[in-house]
């Protein structure tokens, strides 16, 4: 689940929902809250294009 689809679910900006985690990092454990790489970003982008031009 990324972090646009957590600020969708609490309505929520997800700019202002990653400024809170930012503050507030102890609550959140390390392996629910992580971040890609730029690398992991455009594969991840690739798959989801390729699945759609599929359909």
């Amino acid at each position: 689940m990324l972090d646009s689809d957590v600020a969708m679910l609490y309505h929520y900006e997800t700019k202002k929902l990653n400024q809170a985690v930012k503050r507030n990092i102890d609550r959140f454990p390390e392996r629910f809250c992580f971040q890609l790489t730029e690398e992991e970003l455009e594969i991840m982008w690739s798959q989801i294009v390729t699945t759609s031009k599929l359909q």
